[in-house]
This record gives C-alpha cells, structure tokens and sequence, in this order.
C-alpha cells in the first residue's frame, strides 16, 4: 500500500536559495552570481542548489554557503518555503529561503570570484532570476524585524568595531538616523559590549575605542527569559 503510493507521486525538485548579506564600506550588501544552469542561465541569481538526497535543506544550505565564501559556523536562518507552482519554468520546484548574514572581511575573496559571484548594495542589485528578489525583499523584512530585539548585526561587523561603525551599520539595516548620544547611551547600557584597550586611528588622529560582542554575558540575560529592545520608535530620528 505505501510502495503504491510513493510509486504513483510526481517528480518535485527540492533547492535552497541562499540570501547573503555583507556589510563593506559602509554599505549593505548581497551576494549572487550569473546563473550556469537553463532557464536564464547567465543571469544574475542568487545562490542556491538542489537538496541532495542524504541531506536536509540547513545542510544544503551550509554546504552551499561552504563551497561560495570558505565560511562554515555563520548565521543562517531559514526565511520561507517559496512554492508557487509557476515560480519556476524548467521544473516544479519548491525552493527554501535561506538568509544569511557574514563578516566579509573573513570569507574567501578568491573562492567567491572563481565561482563568478560578486556582492552588490542593496539599492544597485541587478534584476534577479524567478522569485529571487521576492526572497530579498522577504530576508530585508526578517532581517529589519530581528535587528530590533536580537544583536544579530554584530554577525555583519568584524570582531573588533567602534560605536560609530555600529551605528552606522543599524542606520543602513533600518534606513533611518539615530541620535549619537541617545545610541551610545542606549548600547553601552545593554552591557553587551567589551571595550578594549585599543583604538581605531583610520579616521582621526584621536581614534575611537574598539569594542567587541559579549556572547557570554547576552545569554546570561536571555536566560533570565527576557529580550532586550535595541532599538524603539523614539530611539529613531
């Protein structure tokens, strides 16, 4: 009875499609590539792969993120399930939203461009292949929507950064100003943030403390069973 059943199911295809960001210079950025395979083949989408069969779609995932930047230990989330029956015109395929968020200061230069692959801002992203700027669009939201109560921005930033780097970096995620004081203020009463005895000299003479993430002390107080706001309505200018 079961033999009968799967025998007489149709052919789906299972993919994962990777939503890469990066934060350079300043900028939000997403990495994709030309496209190998028909239909579009040589046009830009983002970067994904079918499931195989002895593995799950987060592995899927992380193999693909592996085989592009080097990078293995990322924050990776599954976004959605995209499937749309005309989402894809070379197969019925449902396709897994992944997002992704990297230090691009530590993945493999050389491994990303020797698969044709290339990070663009966020506000000059060529037109994407089937539902893939949907699925940038959705990540955006998601990424928008967790920034606000969880410290995943601190994925984006280097190990060692100033306050100003981070802010500037929230201003980007959120599109939006935040008073100076009111955000250092704000941050440095978390009490998530290690200062170090070194400075950051690229832009003055004075230079700005380098700070770092504390893990540690984050999860001390999620274990308490509550999270903390960054950032509110009021806190924007």
């Amino acid at each position: 009875m079961v033999k009968d059943w799967y025998k007489g199911g149709d052919k789906v295809y299972v993919a994962v499609d990777c939503i890469i960001f990066g934060f350079d210079a300043g900028v939000l950025k997403l990495l994709v590539f030309k496209r190998r395979v028909a239909p579009f083949e040589g046009r830009w989408s983002l970067i994904g792969s079918f499931v195989r069969p002895d593995e799950s779609s987060s592995e899927a995932s992380h193999r693909v993120l592996k085989e592009i930047t080097g990078l293995d230990n990322i924050y990776m989330k599954e976004l959605r399930v995209y499937s749309e029956v005309d989402r894809d015109p070379g197969a019925r395929c449902i396709s897994i939203g992944q997002y992704a968020l990297i230090r691009v200061d530590e993945h493999d230069k050389e491994l990303v461009e020797s698969h044709g692959a290339k990070w663009y801002p966020l506000n000059e992203l060529p037109n994407l292949v089937l539902d893939h700027g949907k699925m940038v669009s959705d990540a955006l939201e998601r990424l928008r929507t967790n920034a606000q109560f969880y410290p995943i921005g601190f994925e984006l930033l280097p190990q060692k950064f100033t306050i100003p780097q981070l802010q500037q970096l929230y201003e980007v995620i959120f599109q939006k100003q935040f008073d100076s004081r009111n955000f250092r203020k704000k941050l440095l009463s978390l009490e998530i943030l290690k200062k170090l005895d070194e400075k950051d000299k690229s832009s003055s003479k004075k230079g700005a403390f380098l700070f770092q993430f504390d893990s540690d002390k984050y999860k001390q107080i999620r274990k308490k069973g509550f999270s903390i706001p960054l950032f509110k309505n009021q806190d924007v200018l």
